[in-house]
């Protein structure tokens, strides 16, 4: 299993929309569940207006297939939400150490 993690500094009158957008049930977690490996996203709220994000996959070739097959959803919408922060940083993939593997 693998945790990709993002951080964000959210402009304070977009959190609402990012808060729904990047939530459990949001538009990114819908997008990544239109493929096989995705595990499910963590959405963290920190001090003021830091979030951090975890997006969960079976493994990196996951990812990677979801990526091939569905980058210009991707960028779409990445760009439809780009204004809602002022900073955005991946902080990289994590591989789980203790985890069940398929």
């Amino acid at each position: 299993m693998i945790a990709i993690l993002w951080s964000y500094e959210v402009r304070p009158e977009a959190r609402d929309a990012f808060e729904r957008a990047y939530g459990l049930e949001g538009d990114w977690a819908a997008l990544f569940g239109r493929a096989a490996g995705y595990l499910g996203t963590e959405l963290l709220r920190g001090a003021g207006n830091a979030y951090l994000t975890i997006d969960r996959w079976r493994g990196e070739a996951d990812f990677e297939a979801f990526m091939a097959a569905h980058r210009a959803d991707y960028q779409a919408l990445d760009r439809a939400t780009e204004g809602w922060t002022t900073e955005e940083r991946r902080l990289g993939v994590w591989h789980a150490l203790n985890s069940a593997r398929e």
